[in-house]
């Protein structure tokens, strides 16, 4: 009998410290990380497009290079990035509808322009969603505040991006001053003052949105470091929502017009 424990005892060993030792390394290692620090950190919200509407592509599925997103799950709140990118946002519609949007792309450039970095993305978007939802005090406001302050504890908030608007075309002459208190209001609340701030221009496949899109390109003389993403030769598959090509060239253009506002504005 102690023969045969001695042996167990000795197999276990081997395991343990043998070909086992990797999965126990692995536990402990997953069981101790802790969040990422120096992160150039972007929030990401609005309703559909930004949540992401667009059939995701082969060309869509890889994980990002250099890029992580929040999950709001402790101790990492992190992950490396992959699509859907609303898929981790508190105030979302269900899963299954979480597709492309424009902050794949948008990460990538930002990524190729700050080789030295690591991008972090808040995104936590709903559809439908008309501004009145967004202002200080609602709960998607509140979503997006608490939710980057905690982001913030692992880097650097560089800018905001927002595509919102279908549902206030009827009423867009009240947006400016909507808009102006969202972006004074966050920036005085995440403690970033002046904080670059990049709209998106609607599909102006229905009517009305050719008059909003012009009351918005209007806003960068009005609110600074504020600046707006033009949807020239974007398509959309149902009138609303861009298509996967177009979301892809959406991102890239709020990659540059971030870009842009960053390098104008620096110190």
């Amino acid at each position: 009998m102690n023969k045969v424990i001695l042996v167990a005892s000795w197999l276990l060993a081997c395991f343990i410290f043998g070909s086992g030792f990797t999965g126990i390394e692995s536990y402990w290692r997953s069981s101790t990380k802790t969040a990422p620090e120096n992160l150039q950190i972007y929030l990401l919200i609005g309703q559909s497009n930004m949540a992401g509407r667009a059939p995701l592509e082969s060309q869509d599925k890889d994980t990002l290079e250099r890029v992580l997103l929040f999950t709001g799950i402790p101790p990492e709140y992190w992950e490396k990035a992959a699509n859907p990118l609303n898929k981790y946002s508190t105030i979302r519609k269900e899963l299954n509808v979480q597709a492309l949007g424009p902050g794949y792309t948008f990460a990538k450039v930002m990524a190729v322009a700050d080789p030295e970095s690591e991008i972090g993305l808040v995104v936590n978007a709903r559809g439908g969603t008309s501004i009145n939802e967004w202002l200080p005090g609602t709960k998607y406001y509140q979503e997006a505040v608490s939710r980057s302050r905690i982001a913030m504890k692992s880097g650097t908030l560089k800018g905001i991006l927002w595509h919102q608007g279908e549902s206030d075309i009827k009423e867009y002459n009240l947006y400016p001053g909507k808009l102006e208190s969202l972006v004074s209001a966050l920036r005085k609340d995440l403690g970033v003052k002046d904080i670059p701030f990049v709209a998106g221009e609607l599909s102006e496949d229905k009517p009305g949105r050719m008059a909003f899109n012009r009351m918005l390109v209007a806003l960068p003389g009005k609110i600074s470091h504020f600046s707006v993403v033009s949807i020239k030769g974007l398509t959309t598959f149902d009138s609303t929502h861009f298509d996967s090509k177009s979301q892809r060239i959406l991102g890239e253009r709020f990659a540059t017009e971030m870009i842009n506002l960053q390098k104008r504005f620096k110190n």
